[in-house]
């Protein structure tokens, strides 16, 4: 439930704000829906219609989740635009981006007004990422200059990745000119076919068809090229191999304007994991996703790549599905898990606790990067001015996730009943408290 207030004093935090270098024991005050004062503890000049007392917990810019299906419209089933966001709350989200793989696709900018209309019930911020192409079939462009204007802040095709290197390179070309970033799902499709897990000793020992790991890198060798020769900000989501982090660090080395984004559950999983017996058996398909779960080797590369900067942002790609749908044999089950409710746990617990990935560098991953790359003015940052959205969140809580109580409409998470640290303790929007445990 939203508590409405039209100041709000959050004390005796510490607040992480990466985007001003903060890192330190802060007051801060919220006023009419922006930062108004921010001070060493007890040196604030004003004061505030309500307090939350912040002792012991982290005080953060906004969590904003670059990569997220919300299902709306078309696909109501699986979730909705205010269950969706209802879950992103609980997960310390205050902004979500909305992929356009809708029914109808959302290659509008009526489609794009309408998910932000507040007829949704969204409780969170919701900027759409729109289709590069109509229908998201990669050969017509849509009209980028009228869903900006209506308020996309991307544009992608997702799970249909462009092939055609001509429209790719228009896609790119033309995103430029509006100072909009192309997000590619790096899969060239004419390599994985049938696919449903990564290529592997795995694949093997269970009997599925693999994706080679070269469908992910030759997509974003590819893109990166024309990335170079349009001079435009190119976006990979869920990067998930050795080989395509490659070409991502070269092409940082080169100063090109590429960036990348990585899921929990890839820095959390492998493909392994999918052959140890479950509560639904081997072939469990909860595991199942695209990009798949990779190998050891992947897996290491990518903790690395989070340690020392090459990736940019996580991102859950919070995929919900009806029951019924994932319920099915591991063959033709759709791909895809939930994801924003377990996002921080796995991160405080695999990154920050596992591997000592700072806690500042946790929250540049979440907050202050994929606003940056976004072009989300305000957002990212509690500087005086900006947004009053602030996740708060206790760092050494201990929990268990309980996948069947998840605020989304669908349970399709392989973290059930796994214990994590560091629990979400408020989500403020706003600055109104739109979650709080």
């Amino acid at each position: 439930m939203k508590e409405r207030s039209n100041s709000l004093l959050i004390k005796n935090g510490r607040l992480i704000d990466p985007a001003n270098g903060i890192d330190a024991e802060m007051d801060i005050i919220l006023r009419d829906g922006k930062v108004a004062e921010v001070a060493p503890k007890g040196k604030l000049r004003g004061s505030a219609d309500e307090k939350f007392d912040a002792r012991g917990l982290v005080v953060a810019p906004g969590f904003i989740d670059m990569h997220v299906h919300l299902r709306e419209p078309g696909q109501s089933h699986k979730e909705s635009i205010a269950t969706g966001t209802q879950a992103a709350a609980a997960g310390g989200f205050t902004s979500v981006c909305a992929m356009p793989n809708t029914a109808p696709v959302n290659d509008s900018a009526d489609i794009t007004a309408w998910m932000r209309a507040p007829e949704r019930g969204a409780v969170v911020n919701v900027f759409p990422i729109a289709a590069a192409t109509v229908g998201s079939l990669g050969e017509k462009l849509t009209d980028f200059r009228a869903l900006q204007r209506a308020g996309a802040v991307a544009l992608t095709d997702d799970g249909k990745p462009i092939l055609d290197d001509a429209i790719m390179r228009e896609v790119l070309r033309q995103a430029t000119q509006l100072g909009l970033p192309v997000i590619q799902h790096a899969e060239d499709t004419r390599l994985t076919n049938g696919a449903t897990m990564n290529a592997g000793p795995t694949a093997f020992q269970l009997g599925l068809r693999g994706m080679p790991e070269e469908a992910e890198a030759l997509i974003v060798e590819r893109d990166i090229k024309l990335a170079a020769e349009t001079k435009s900000q190119l976006h990979v989501a869920h990067i998930s191999t050795l080989a395509a982090l490659k070409a991502v660090r070269k092409a940082k080395r080169e100063r090109l304007r590429v960036s990348c984004e990585i899921t929990p559950h890839h820095f959390t999983l492998i493909d392994e994991d999918l052959a140890a017996p479950t509560s639904l058996g081997m072939y469990d398909s909860r595991f199942k996703m695209n990009p798949p779960l990779r190998s050891a080797a992947d897996h290491e590369a990518m903790l690395a790549a989070l340690a020392d900067g090459a990736i940019d942002a996580i991102a859950t790609d919070h995929a919900p599905h009806a029951a019924q749908e994932k319920n099915a044999e591991f063959d033709r089950a759709p791909f895809g898990i939930t994801g924003l409710e377990t996002a921080l746990g796995l991160a405080i617990s695999r990154l920050h606790r596992d591997k000592r990935v700072p806690l500042k560098r946790i929250v540049e991953l979440f907050s202050s990067n994929p606003a940056r790359l976004l072009n989300i003015r305000g957002r990212g940052s509690l500087a005086v001015g900006s947004h009053a959205d602030v996740t708060v969140f206790d760092p050494g809580k201990r929990w268990t996730y309980d996948a069947e109580r998840s605020l989304s409409k669908s349970k399709n998470s392989p973290f059930g009943g796994w214990q994590l640290h560091g629990k979400v303790v408020a989500t403020i929007v706003s600055g109104s408290i739109v979650c709080r445990s």
